[in-house]
């Protein structure tokens, strides 16, 4: 003693600025639609607490100037579209009548209907940087050096697509001949699949290359000679190729989902 210390203080700020365009088509013809774009701005100080410590640690300066937020999308496209056949004397889908009883028909796609979500987003801010870390190992001390400015890059564009189509059937039971003391119930049968296109959207990237399967560590010149001492260098490169390629780098695959609900 005496001995250096760093502590916390509630300094950092945000502020978020955007506009929203939205429109709106009520349900003709059976099409209902809804679209809208945001355009945002999320600048800050900080996106979190640990963000300023990280920087004094690494003997920067305590920075107060406003820089991207780990949220900051700029451009968000969200279009809805809905289509169902509706019922009764709404019905307009396909009717099947039978040859031997014209007077009977039966409402093929009565009460049935899809939807379709379509999303898409530009890519937020993460911070590139000019060295290459060993990210596939463990136990090994490495210190990243920042390559232009804090939340300086951006992860590319996220396109997504959802699915559903569903069918309600009315269920009724009980109850006198003239229906009195009739219970009733709703079924909804569903067919629901996420992201359809199963488009590989990249949520998380290595910061030196900005690549999300490889972190440069295998091609860097400065490491063939450690690469080359380990036991079998052919087998390291393999396990770390495989180390690094996390999935959690990448959205979810396609999803497909059947099910029921009761509604009484």
């Amino acid at each position: 003693y005496p001995a250096n210390y760093l502590t916390y203080g509630n300094i950092d700020f945000g502020t978020v600025k955007g506009f929203t365009v939205a429109y709106d088509l009520r349900r003709t013809a059976g099409v209902q639609l809804t679209a809208s774009y945001t355009l945002q701005f999320a600048d800050g100080t900080g996106s979190g607490a640990t963000e300023a410590q990280n920087l004094v640690s690494n003997g920067q300066p305590n920075l107060r100037t406003t820089i991207p937020l780990d949220f900051d999308q700029r451009n968000a496209i969200v279009t809805n579209i809905v289509y169902r056949f509706g019922s009764k004397e709404n019905y307009h889908g396909p009717v099947w009548t039978s040859k031997k009883n014209p007077d009977h028909s039966i409402r093929l796609l009565d009460n049935t209907g899809a939807n379709i979500v379509f999303r898409a987003g530009s890519g937020t801010p993460y911070s590139a940087q000019s060295n290459v870390t060993p990210q596939g190992e463990f136990g090994v001390a490495s210190r990243a050096n920042l390559d232009g400015s804090v939340n300086g890059s951006r992860l590319p564009w996220q396109l997504r697509m959802d699915l559903r189509i569903d069918k309600d059937i009315d269920l009724k039971w009980g109850g006198d001949q003239d229906g009195k003391g009739q219970k009733m119930a709703n079924m909804n049968i569903y067919l629901q699949v996420l992201n359809v296109l199963n488009t590989k959207n990249i949520l998380s990237v290595y910061r030196y290359t900005g690549n999300p399967a490889d972190d440069g560590y295998l091609t860097s010149a400065e490491n063939q000679s450690l690469i080359n001492a380990q036991n079998n260098p052919e087998s390291f490169r393999d396990l770390y190729s495989v180390k690094i390629n996390n999935p959690s780098n990448y959205s979810i695959h396609r999803r497909i989902r059947i099910g029921v609900t009761l509604d009484f």
